[in-house]
């Protein structure tokens, strides 16, 4: 297993950046639409706009190099330029790269990209358990020179339109989901408990990664709370306070999320992955993933493998 448990989950649930759309406006201009999926962000490239969107008081600004990340949100609406002047209605441009950032002016062109993060199913559960419904990430502040950096190589590939240009804007998006949590992280105050919290916390890193090394082993409360220095009860409350959920709780989801990547392989025969998780039996294992996933493992996998054939 790799060191960096981060890294290692987004590995496991497949997360993967795409835009989606673009505007570059001048003047006073607003764009607004339905968003049709479960996680979506906002990245603005240059200039400034005003953002609103369901269950936000007041409209939020995003200056050049903030994102803005929905999660189980229906609409948006940004606007830009003066607010006494009547707005031009824009539509975004949807293909990619966008012909309508090539040269564009950061200094007098307000400039943003929309786009979704696609994951696993597992993954999508995740991750919107970890956000909350509208986060507003920062590039200004402390610790988000990550962020800043991304942002804006990310306008110069789209705007430069360079050779290669169209697999450098993939890498780049891939690295702004990255920054964007990191930054995320330090910026918010109380951060919904779950993986993304979990993770984050130096207190309880050691036991994580045990779990995450060995997931077949019979890990008793005693010995992860040996590995972070804390007894027994204080760090069963640290782990259901941060994570949302006990530490044993955790260890079956994280095995049940080991098994649906190795179920997509064929060649894994389900008695040998039922071993390596730690069940005494298949029958055993077939119990608990049928519990957490929905369906048997057999069920599982030809699912995964008609919706890869139907590709």
């Amino acid at each position: 297993m790799a060191d960096d448990e981060l890294s290692e989950v987004f590995s496991l649930v497949e997360v993967q950046g795409v835009l989606t759309g673009a505007v570059a406006a001048s003047g006073a201009w607003v764009a607004r639409g339905p968003i049709p999926h479960p996680l979506k962000f906002f990245v603005m490239l240059s200039g400034r706009a005003h953002l609103r969107t369901e269950g936000l008081a007041e409209p939020v600004e995003l200056e050049a190099g903030d994102v803005g990340i929905f999660s189980d949100r229906s609409w948006v609406e940004l606007r830009g330029g003066l607010a006494d002047e009547t707005p031009q209605l824009v539509e975004p441009h949807l293909e990619f790269p966008p012909a309508a950032l090539v040269g564009a002016d950061e200094r007098g062109e307000d400039v943003y990209v929309g786009g979704r993060i696609d994951l696993n199913p597992a993954g999508e559960t995740l991750l919107s358990q970890a956000l909350p419904p509208f986060s507003h990430v920062r590039a200004n502040e402390p610790g988000a020179e990550g962020l800043r950096d991304t942002v804006r190589r990310l306008f110069d590939e789209l705007v430069g339109q360079r050779l290669g240009s169209a697999f450098a804007v993939r890498q780049h998006v891939q690295l702004l989901l990255l920054e964007m949590l990191r930054a995320y992280l330090r910026q918010a105050e109380a951060p919904p408990a779950g993986w993304l919290r979990l993770l984050a916390d130096e207190r309880l890193r050691p036991a994580v990664r045990l779990m995450h090394r060995q997931p077949g082993r019979s890990w008793g409360l005693a010995e992860l709370a040996d590995a972070c220095a804390m007894s027994r009860a204080a760090f069963a409350d640290r782990f259901r306070k941060v994570a949302g959920l006990p530490p044993l709780t955790y260890l079956s989801r994280w095995r049940m999320m080991l098994a649906q990547r190795a179920l997509s392989d064929d060649n894994t025969r389900i008695a040998s992955l039922a071993a390596r998780l730690g069940y005494g039996s298949e029958s055993a294992f077939s119990n608990a993933f049928k519990r957490e996933v929905g369906i048997s493992p057999a069920s599982y996998r030809r699912k995964v493998r008609e919706a890869a054939l139907s590709v």
